[in-house]
């Protein structure tokens, strides 16, 4: 499919950032688009993909800097994260991979102030939920045709890797309730095109 309903939501996810972040863990980084648009602002980026075939992509795509990039073929819950370290943790659909209890050790990781987002799937409860994604059908049509008329006028589409993907069983409903006991103070935004947005931010430090 050419569009890619992660890649739409970059820039929701950038505007997260918070103001003068150097540091960035992308967890389930794939072949790198997130990490390569950090890097590109001047972060430096830990990628973190446990699928061979996504990193390998990923470290000959390299970065554009002026941010580095280190690409580490892991999953992240066996990966020594560093203590109150990161400004901006991203985990992108993958998430639903791991128990959702991960996210305490991302909590872990950021720095005073620094926010952890998270952009998933899960199944709709509330009636809001499922009038947004029954929406997100024909905008998905409407997506994929503008992206495959661009393609076709340039040359066709380019060969694309991808991470495996899996069936997801939390519903929003885990989701809200989990998040409101794991990450006080977080929210969580139900999104077009199937997603859930969850924010956090670590407390500043305070003196």
């Amino acid at each position: 499919m050419p569009f890619s309903h992660n890649d739409h939501y970059h820039p929701l996810l950038l505007r997260r950032l918070p103001a003068g972040a150097r540091s960035a863990l992308d967890v389930g980084c794939g072949t790198g688009t997130l990490a390569r648009r950090l890097a590109a602002r001047g972060i430096d980026v830990d990628g973190v993909d446990p699928a061979a075939e996504v990193i390998d992509m990923a470290r000959a795509l390299g970065s554009p800097g002026p941010g580095r990039i280190s690409y580490h073929r892991a999953d992240v819950r066996e990966h020594a994260l560093p203590a109150g370290y990161y400004d901006y943790i991203s985990c992108l659909a993958s998430l639903h991979h791991m128990p959702f209890g991960t996210v305490t050790m991302l909590r872990d990781a950021l720095a005073p102030g620094g926010v952890l987002v998270v952009l998933g799937p899960a199944k709709p409860r509330a009636v809001t939920d499922w009038g947004t994604w029954i929406a997100a059908a024909p905008a998905n049509l409407v997506a994929r045709g503008i992206v495959a008329a661009a393609e076709r006028l340039n040359g066709g589409p380019e060969p694309r890797v991808r991470a495996p993907v899996s069936d997801w069983d939390e519903s929003m409903t885990d989701v809200r309730r989990n998040a409101a006991r794991l990450l006080p103070g977080s929210t969580v935004r139900t999104l077009l095109f199937w997603r859930y947005l969850l924010t956090y931010r670590e407390p500043a430090v305070t003196s």
